[in-house]
């Protein structure tokens, strides 16, 4: 038997497919000659894309804001990403180039902390997306996210029913056109402080409210762990309510993988299981030298049977 010493705390790396596949052959090279890794080689060329297509993969734009849009679009396709969120109509072009979708996008409205929860907002934000609900749909997207606003001191109810009046005013335009509304359920402890949209019972509230398949939840599993935990039996007792998934390690927002404490395997397993047939986008931001490593290792890890 041979003894191969280890070190007790190994250095984290970041896996890819091909970087697995390079390293087996060196080893299995090493070990029995040079057939047997030009057949691993003839191997690797024979599986030009993995991904079992249970998941419908996305990455939104931001997270990686010193890569050109063509370079990440290139890199998608390489991957097996079909979209790109977050994206508005000045870029909707490249992502046609490159055969990909806006899986969400975004344009309209004041942003995150100004939204639908107060009703100064309400006029402006409705010419807004009337504006650029027909873009979206005319380009053959669907989906545009929203946003509750801050509390301001309003309380959860006043701010459902607010929402609910300034919402239900885009529902004939966006029925009309095919465009589902997402609302972005975000963590208020950690990065947004004060949104009111922090709880996936409110937003749930707010659907039932609103009373259209054309509002929906955007489902962000890293804030979502950060304000309330119990992941996998929130999104088993709500999916009917989400049309959208975003990622993220916990703590930190970065990489998925086992540095971090949410297992996302797991987690997609029980998103396949609810007959979910939307994007689920990584949202982490890569804390390593080669962020699209990273993003095809969080790739690799939702790509559940």
């Amino acid at each position: 038997m041979i003894s191969i010493a280890m070190p007790m705390k190994p250095t984290p790396q970041v896996f890819s497919r091909r970087s697995v596949l390079k390293a087996v052959a060196a080893t299995t090279t090493a070990m029995l000659g040079t057939d047997l890794f030009r057949h691993v080689s003839a191997a690797e060329k024979a599986l030009p894309n993995p991904l079992k297509g249970k998941i419908n993969h996305s990455v939104c734009r931001w997270c990686y804001p010193s890569i050109p849009l063509d370079d990440l679009c290139k890199a998608a396709k390489d991957i097996g990403i079909a979209g790109i969120d977050l994206v508005g109509p000045d870029e909707w072009p490249v992502l046609q180039k490159y055969g990909l979708t806006a899986a969400l996008t975004h344009g309209a409205g004041r942003g995150i902390t100004e939204g639908f929860n107060d009703p100064r907002y309400h006029d402006e934000l409705v010419a807004s997306y009337e504006q650029l609900i027909p873009q979206v749909a005319a380009a053959g997207y669907n989906q545009l996210i929203c946003f509750s606003g801050n509390r301001n001191g309003l309380a959860d109810e006043q701010g459902i029913q607010n929402c609910a009046i300034g919402l239900r005013r885009l529902l004939e335009t966006a029925e009309k056109y095919g465009v589902t509304l997402v609302m972005e359920l975000l963590n208020s402890k950690v990065d947004h402080a004060d949104y009111q949209c922090d709880h996936t019972e409110w937003g749930v509230a707010l659907c039932n409210e609103v009373g259209s398949d054309r509002f929906k939840l955007l489902y962000d599993i890293y804030h979502m762990q950060i304000m309330e935990g119990d992941v996998i039996a929130t999104i088993r007792k709500h999916h009917k309510y989400i049309a959208h998934y975003h990622t993220g390690g916990v703590p930190g927002r970065n990489e998925i993988d086992e540095m971090q404490e949410l297992n996302y395997p797991a987690i997609m397993r029980a998103i396949v299981e609810t007959g979910f047939k939307g994007y689920v986008a990584q949202e982490f931001i890569p804390s390593r030298p080669e962020p699209l490593a990273s993003l095809e290792q969080a790739i690799q890890i939702c790509d559940v049977a």
